[in-house]
Order: C-alpha cells, then structure tokens, then sequence
C-alpha cells in the first residue's frame, strides 16, 4: 500500500511540535485527541476494489502504522517512513532492495553486532560481500572504496559501542563519488540531535526499540528516505515478505516519540556527567563519550549533533574488572539494549556484541556500556561509585 508520509507542517513546525502532532490528528468522528489503536486485520470494501483510504489488509497498511510513518517522515525531514518489527527487519528489507549476488556493502569495523551477523552469516551465503573499515577515517573509506566498489556505504554515528563519530556530509560525499547509497544508523543520535538526510544522507535507519520509543516496552524498526524509486522497492518488500509492525507496537512507538526532545536532552545531561565522574576514576583507562573534549570525533559531534546523547562507554583496566563493575550494579539494570528511561549496564563482548567475537568487529573485554537513564544523576552516580567500591576490593 502507498502511503504519503508528508506532514503539511513539517517544514514549519520545530522538532518538539511536530514529535507531538505530526501524524497524529484527532479521531474525526470521536473527537479523540489520541488517535485510536486500529486492530482490525482486514477493511471493508465499497464494492471490489472500492478501498477505503487504501486500506484493504492489515500486512498492507494500517491507519497506526500509517501515524507513525507520518510522524517519522517528519522528525527525519524524508518523504517515506516504514515502519518495521525490528530493527533487524527494516535493514534486511532495505539490503534486500539494494542488494544482489557480487555486490559489496562497507561498514565500519564498530558496527553493531545483529547489523554484522545479518550480512556475515545471512547475506553472505547469498553471495553478499561485507566487508569493514575505521569508517572515522575518511581517507580510509575512501581508499577502501576505491581498491573495490561498494553499493552501499553503512555509517553508525555514534557507533555502538565505541562512540566513534563520523563525518556524514563528508561520508555523503566520498561515498557518492564512489557510486554508493550512504546509509546512517541514526538509533543512538536519534533525529533530535542529528538528521542524517539533510547532510545528503540516502537512507536512515533505526531500531525503535531503543530512543525512540524510549520506555523498553516495544521492539520496532524503521527507515526513513527521500528516493521514490527505492522507497517502492521497499514497500513492496515489506507487503510481500510481512515484517510490518503490529498496531499496538505502533502505538507505543508513535507515544514514545512525543517526549522524545526532552527525554534526550535529560539522556544527554545525565550522560555528560557520568563521562566526567569516571574520567577521573583511577580504574578507569578510557571513557568513550563525544561529550568530553578529548574525544577524538568531539569536534565533529559538535558541529553535526545538537547535544552528545545518552550513552557512555568505559574501558576499565582489565575485563575481570569490567565484569565484576556491570554485575556489581543496582540502579544500573543489566539488561541488553538501550535507550529507554531507566538505565542499563551492558558487558557488550557476551552480551550483544558476543557474535563478532574473533573477527574485526570485535569489542574489547575491558569495555561496559551504559545507557543512560533519566533517574536522578546524583543517584547514577553514587550506584556508580558502590558498583567500583564492590569490583575493586
């Protein structure tokens, strides 16, 4: 189903205002300032093929799914929204569309685990090329490109977990040069503090399950794009493969993004001071935060984010530290994923980051991720300093 994902008042309205309205009308007939959760799996007919609006079939369109594209499109400046049922689902839909036997995809070597395993061990037998580069080091990529094509260049900004930054528009351009789509995972950014398109970017991804809907209750995912011609590609890979999200999912997603604003910027605030309270730990050998001015993408960050995000990375002085700190936590839940209101430690090499073990991709022992909540910094704080009292006595 075709669906126009434009917002009237997109290019008006700021981002706070249109997280709220855009695509999210009253219900016309009730009145219902929150839009309804539409269940329905099929669509009456005004005789055959008399569709209603277009809606025919839940797998082809629902009007809650439809909400939240709308509302997507506009937060990410893109003419086509999809909606997907993780984040896993939207980036196979989209190289499925852009992808064929011998052709080649670039990613950087600090990528996020489920991205790498879905090309290394999904796509490749099909006869997928993957290969990875220091994606922060545009002389790199653009050597790489240059030894062999890529049809897609794939840029995590901030990178998971290592917070590495990248320059988009430059990325834009070399990959551009080279012949190549630039895809942005903006899911740790999210388009509160970044937008990928407006820097030339062709396709945005996320993982909803994570900022933006922001409360650990639903996993989606979506891709955002301005290219008519591949956004059907993808529409009709989504209808005929079915990984479409659920309406009640929808709903929760399209809520969760309504306070997304405030949520990062309370992230953000949090995060900055964590990053600077264990800068100055002894046991600490690095913390990876682009907030912090030593940060070797600090500058970039800077000028392409409008604040630095909810996430902190630290390498402690050896893994058996790192592991006794993420299980020696209270306030800190350990949990995989990320994003949501309360805060989570994470031990990436066994936990999400555990299938690219071995290869380039993979995280150091001594490094713990922390998503950080929106609780009171003082109380993450002092859960952080008991939790480095317990793993170093």
């Amino acid at each position: 189903m075709s669906v126009d994902n434009s917002t009237p008042d997109a290019q008006t309205r700021r981002f706070d205002s249109l997280a709220v309205h855009a695509g999210q009308e009253f219900d016309a007939t009730t009145g219902a300032v929150i839009p309804p959760v539409h269940f329905s799996t099929t669509f009456a007919q005004d005789g055959i093929g008399g569709l209603r609006q277009g809606y025919e079939y839940g797998r082809s369109g629902n009007p809650t799914r439809t909400a939240l594209q709308r509302q997507l499109a506009a937060l990410e400046g893109g003419a086509h929204a999809f909606s997907f049922s993780s984040g896993l689902a939207a980036e196979d839909a989209l190289l499925r569309a852009t992808l064929k036997p011998g052709d080649s995809v670039l990613l950087g070597n600090d990528v996020y685990g489920g991205t790498h395993r879905l090309l290394a061990r999904v796509l490749a037998p099909w006869g997928v090329e993957m290969r990875t580069v220091e994606m922060s080091d545009p002389e790199a990529v653009r050597a790489s490109l240059a030894e062999r094509p890529a049809r897609l260049v794939w840029v995590e900004t901030p990178s998971n977990p290592l917070l590495k930054i990248t320059d988009i528009a430059e990325l834009v351009a070399i990959g551009h040069e080279a012949g190549a789509l630039v895809v942005v995972d903006n899911t740790f950014a999210t388009p509160a503090l970044q937008r990928p398109l407006t820097l030339g970017a062709d396709v945005v991804v996320h993982s909803v399950t994570k900022y933006l809907g922001g409360h650990s209750d639903v996993v989606g995912g979506a891709l955002v794009l301005d290219d008519d011609e591949l956004a059907e590609k993808i529409g009709f890979l989504q209808f005929a493969v079915g990984a479409v999200s659920g309406p009640m999912d929808a709903w929760l997603a399209s809520r969760g993004i309504k306070t997304l604003g405030i949520r990062m910027a309370r992230h953000s605030a949090n995060a900055a001071a964590i990053a600077a309270f264990l800068r100055d730990h002894s046991h600490v050998a690095r913390v990876y935060y682009p907030g912090l001015e030593d940060h070797p993408g600090h500058a970039i960050a800077s000028r392409q984010m409008s604040d630095f995000g909810g996430i902190v990375s630290v390498a402690f002085e050896s893994g058996e530290l790192a592991r006794r700190f993420a299980e020696s936590t209270t306030l800190f839940q350990l949990a995989e994923s990320l994003g949501g209101v309360e805060s989570l430690v994470n031990y990436p090499d066994a936990m999400t980051h555990a299938s690219v073990r071995g290869t380039d991709a993979a995280v150091p022992v001594e490094v713990v991720r922390l998503s950080v909540g929106i609780e009171d910094p003082a109380d993450l704080i002092a859960d952080i300093e008991q939790s480095l009292r317990l793993a170093t006595r």
